[in-house]
Parts: C-alpha cells; sequence; structure tokens
C-alpha cells in the first residue's frame, strides 16, 4: 500500500485530489487535465505530478502518452489502501461501505478473538487492558472513546499472532472509526464497555469459544447502534447516508 507524508503542499494535495475521485467528482473515464489542479490547488506543477504519482500507486488513475491522465475504474482502486478506505469513510460513507466493513469485521473479528484465545501473551493482554481502561476514562469524550476503541480491537488482532491477520488492521480501524464517529457523535448509544470486557475475560481465560461469543455480541451492539441513530435522524427529518456512490 501506498502512503503520503500527510504534510505540506504534496500531502494536501494527494489529500484532496484522493477525496475529490473517491467522491464521484471525476467518474471513471474522465480525463483530467494537471494543469487545472495546479491552478485550483495553488501549487506547482511539480506538486501536483508527485501527487498524481501517488494516486495513480493507489490504483485511483493512469496517465499514458496521448491519453492523457484518466480515473480508471473503481474495480482497478486499490480499495485496501488505508488512505482510501479512510477516504471512502469520510464526510458522507454509503451504505454499501458500511455494510461491506460490517461483513469484513464479521469475518475477521470472531476468528481473530478465537486465536487471541489460545496465542495471547501477557503483554498482549495488558494492551487489551489498557486500551478499555482508556475507554472506561473517556466518558463522554467521543474522539477519547473512538481511539481507546481502536486501540482495543487493534490489541485483539495482533494477540492472534498472525501478520497477515494483523495487516486486516485496516480495514477493522477504517469500519470502527466510521462507526463510532457516527454512533458516539450522536452520543446515544449502549454502553459497551461491559460486552469489552467480557472479550477481554473470555481471551484471558484461553476461551476461545467465548471469545467468539462476546465479538459477535460486541458486534450486534454496534450495528443495533448504528441502526438507532439512523433511525433518530430519519425521525427528525435529518439526512440519510447515501445509498450509493454519487
Amino acid at each position: 500500500m501506498v502512503t503520503h507524508p500527510g504534510r505540506g503542499l504534496y500531502g494536501q494535495a494527494v489529500e484532496e485530489l484522493g477525496r475529490r475521485i473517491i467522491r464521484g467528482d471525476y467518474p471513471p473515464g474522465t480525463v483530467v487535465d494537471p494543469a487545472n489542479f495546479e491552478a485550483e490547488l495553488g501549487v506547482s506543477k511539480t506538486v501536483v505530478r508527485e501527487a498524481l504519482r501517488v494516486l495513480a500507486a493507489k490504483g485511483l488513475l493512469e496517465s499514458k502518452q496521448k491519453r492523457g491522465t484518466t480515473i480508471r475504474p473503481r474495480a482497478d482502486w486499490n480499495l485496501l489502501d488505508s488512505d482510501l478506505l479512510r477516504w471512502q469513510g469520510s464526510s458522507a460513507p454509503t451504505d454499501g461501505f458500511l455494510g461491506d466493513l460490517a461483513e469484513v469485521r464479521a469475518i475477521v473479528e470472531p476468528a481473530g478473538a478465537r486465536l487471541a484465545a489460545v496465542r495471547r501473551t501477557p503483554a498482549d493482554l495488558d494492551a487489551m487492558r489498557q486500551a478499555l481502561g482508556a475507554m472506561a476514562a473517556a466518558d463522554k469524550d467521543a474522539e477519547a472513546m473512538v481511539e481507546a476503541d481502536l486501540a482495543f480491537h487493534r490489541a485483539l488482532l495482533d494477540a492472534a499472532h498472525n501478520e497477515l491477520l494483523s495487516r486486516m488492521e485496516v480495514v477493522i480501524e477504517a469500519g470502527l472509526r466510521v462507526r463510532d464517529r457516527i454512533v458516539h457523535g450522536a452520543r446515544h448509544f449502549s454502553d459497551s464497555i461491559p460486552v469489552h470486557q467480557e472479550l477481554l475475560d473470555a481471551v484471558e481465560a484461553g476461551d476461545p469459544d467465548a471469545a467468539v461469543a462476546a465479538v459477535e455480541s460486541l458486534l450486534a451492539q454496534a450495528s443495533g447502534d448504528l441502526a438507532a441513530v439512523r433511525a433518530d435522524q430519519d425521525a427528525a427529518g435529518a439526512d440519510r447516508l447515501p445509498k450509493e456512490v454519487p
């Protein structure tokens, strides 16, 4: 996966152009003019060229002689790239995107919990305990709660001691961050600390079945909280999340 510094004009250009493409400002097949980007963003030719190089490595566009710079089909995008996941989850994530993330979590996290219950080390348990403590300390601080929740699930996957499974953290983090931002931002959500504690207890006890059951309860609670928030938004007349990519 290709990342970028995220600072300065170069990082800002990558962010802005990446978000535009993901948002659908330039549909697949669109030929874009780098010179227009230079004028719109107020940056140099070199900055735009380097930003487009990064975006090309992520599968978002390609540049060819005589044809120019073209937005590639969505099927060519590196959808597991951390930046693409973050860009898709920002602003107004679609129902399809949220559904895909929920399905991946339902596949990955129970398996991770089962392995964690068998392979966890004292250091893994300490990391999970610290994250759970941070969740409790966050109280009504939504951002602190999100970061602590992410740390807990990251520690859970790491406790499985499978390098490839740990790399799925990028997808889990994207799903959690989007879900938590919506739910905790609304400040109407279930207390998830008890079920996180159940999961930690199961992993510490070395009980794979209990660990899987706890994860499944946690995922069900997460889905229920999200559905409740969206129902409240509907009742209040708020705009719903779009059902399809614009």
